[in-house]
């Protein structure tokens, strides 16, 4: 059998679109996610309770670098208390990773407020 040029295009071009199709079903989940990163940034500046009580989930345990943890109400009440005022508050290039979620986790998730399929599944993420 002979294999020539044109026996390989079709291939090589299925196996470039394989690459784009995973970014492509993704794209929407991390704009989702982005969006909800920049309203947690906004929320954080207007120490604003009731954009904090929408995009956190019930379930928040917020550890510190000092080993406190706070849930879903602390956290909420000690960041609009007024202790802490942002005058800026940048993030920096966030990356967005996904990973499997945990077989613990059941079905809600952290990323609550994404309207997406992939976010109604518990999907840990990581923003760096």
């Amino acid at each position: 059998m002979n294999i020539d040029r044109r026996h390989l295009v079709l291939p090589a071009l299925a196996v470039g679109l394989l690459g784009v199709v995973p970014a492509l079903a993704t794209s929407a989940d991390e704009d989702a996610v982005k969006k909800s990163v920049e309203a947690f940034r906004l929320a954080q500046i207007a120490a604003d309770a009731k954009a904090f009580d929408a995009l956190c989930a019930a379930e928040l345990s917020y550890s510190h670098s000092d080993a406190r943890v706070e849930d879903k109400a602390t956290f909420i009440a000690n960041a609009t208390s007024g202790k802490s005022k942002f005058l800026s508050l940048e993030y920096r290039d966030p990356q967005i990773a996904w990973s499997a979620p945990p077989r613990s986790c059941g079905s809600t998730g952290w990323a609550k407020a994404s309207p997406s399929p992939m976010a109604r599944k518990a999907i840990p993420i990581s923003i760096s």
